[in-house]
């Protein structure tokens, strides 16, 4: 049953506290970009991405997600558990000995969602283009979606895959790369400037879409089904959405520090505070 915005914002909300919950439970993990990517997680989910359980690896006529910066692997996990793949209360079970909920996402263990590792930064986009040619091979209409960081844009592969899919006019699908401006070491713009991203990507040939308020649900559903307005020209669509790190938590948001921090205990309990003011009810 499709949810409504309103339900699907105190999802984000209730996510959020997952991922916070699970990070600190195992005192290991990336909170930060976590948090900043719930909406387009939540939107992509809960709106825009045609998919059908029980999940199938294949998913034959169905539009895929390819996850390239792994390590915010606890919002992928939240929202997969929350969208029904599998059970809430293995969410519980997160980066601990013998369970599928790895610190970074991987196969073998055969978790629903999950179709491909990404533990190694720079190589989903690549993995994503092959999918999505081979769909077209199979003369299906589906789409295929990725996320990355802005920082592991600094790798050389993501330049590689981005001539790519131009030059072979990859044209179904949609690249979202969050746009927040930290890295483990700091800022983007200190560690290795990114430029004039959009304008780099126009050059590569692709159609690029920008969306400032990326945390906000109904701007990232907006934007998303936007891209798929573009899709089938000819052209590979990325978007650009500018998030902030950390966001729901105040201490926080917009911070470096939190990219593979857990909280201690008076942090997650402030915290998750913050968060009941925004949605009173656990799911």
């Amino acid at each position: 049953m499709s949810k409504s915005i309103e339900e699907l914002k105190s999802l984000t909300t209730q996510i959020r506290r997952d991922i916070l919950r699970m990070v600190h439970a195992v005192n290991s993990g990336h909170p930060g970009g976590s948090l900043g990517c719930t909406e387009f997680f939540t939107a992509l989910y809960g709106k825009v991405m045609n998919y059908q359980l029980p999940f199938t690896m294949e998913g034959k006529d169905q539009d895929h997600f390819y996850l390239s910066n792994g390590h915010i692997s606890p919002v992928f996990y939240s929202t997969l558990a929350r969208f029904g793949f599998f059970p809430v209360e293995e969410l519980k079970t997160f980066r601990k000995l013998d369970s599928r909920l790895q610190g970074h996402p991987t196969t073998h263990e055969g978790l629903p969602g999950i179709r491909v590792a990404s533990g190694s930064l720079g190589q989903g986009l690549s993995v994503a283009l092959g999918v999505a040619q081979a769909k077209k091979l199979d003369g299906e209409n589906s789409l295929v979606y990725t996320l990355q960081g802005d920082g592991e844009l600094q790798e050389g592969q993501n330049w590689e895959a981005f001539m790519y899919a131009a030059g072979k006019k990859v044209d179904n699908i949609i690249s979202t790369i969050d746009y927040n401006g930290q890295q483990i070491d700091g800022s983007t713009d200190q560690v290795l400037n990114l430029g004039d991203l959009h304008a780099k990507l126009e050059a590569f040939g692709w159609t690029v879409l920008e969306e400032k308020n990326g945390n906000d649900l109904e701007a990232v559903i907006a934007i998303l089904e936007k891209a798929k307005t573009e899709t089938g020209k000819e052209k590979p669509v990325a978007i650009i959405l500018h998030t902030q790190m950390g966001n729901g938590v105040d201490f926080m948001m917009g911070s470096h520090a939190w990219h593979g921090k857990a909280p201690s205990d008076e942090q997650l309990e402030t915290a998750i505070k913050q968060l009941y003011l925004e949605a009173p009810c656990d799911y």
